[in-house]
């Protein structure tokens, strides 16, 4: 597992996909991803091939956590604009900002250990706060569900303090 971050400035991102409500302890992560893969290339104007895993969570949810709290997951694609977006999908911008970037190899079961160490030791120990605005994954080529050997990046979006 990788401890360190690097750090990326993103420009805005447009994102298309499905998304559900969903919480720690009632996560249908895995009916989310179940619906949207067989549709994934309905999304015609797609940048490359690369999936989004997207978690929206309320402004305060971080300092009143609670497992049962709802937040929205997203799984998507990236386009350049939201011309001919598919029937039944919806559409997630993601706003310019600096993130924290950790790369994990492992199968999700695992994925708890890192996100402790992010939120737990990390975080707490940098010079950044936690900013409000999408968190996700990018599910690359590299990553394969239920694997291992699986890898994928974690954006962790982040202000100076």
């Amino acid at each position: 597992m990788q401890t360190q971050p690097t750090f990326h400035t993103i420009a805005t991102k447009n994102l298309v996909g499905h998304y559900r409500t969903i919480s720690f302890n009632d996560n249908s992560t895995y009916t989310l991803w179940n619906h949207f893969m067989p549709l994934r290339n309905e999304i015609k104007n797609a940048i490359g091939t690369t999936l989004y895993s997207v978690q929206l969570y309320p402004i305060d949810f971080f300092k009143n956590f609670s497992p049962n709290n709802p937040f929205e997951k997203w799984a998507c694609r990236e386009v350049p604009n939201f011309e001919n977006v598919p029937s039944g999908m919806s559409t997630l911008v993601i706003p310019e900002g600096l993130y924290a970037v950790f790369h994990f190899i492992g199968d999700a079961s695992n994925a708890s250990e890192i996100y402790n160490y992010i939120f737990m030791e990390w975080l707490p120990a940098s010079n950044y706060n936690l900013d409000i605005r999408p968190h996700f994954e990018i599910l690359g080529e590299l990553y394969k569900y239920n694997d291992p050997n699986s890898e994928e990046d974690i954006w962790i979006p982040i202000i100076s303090k």
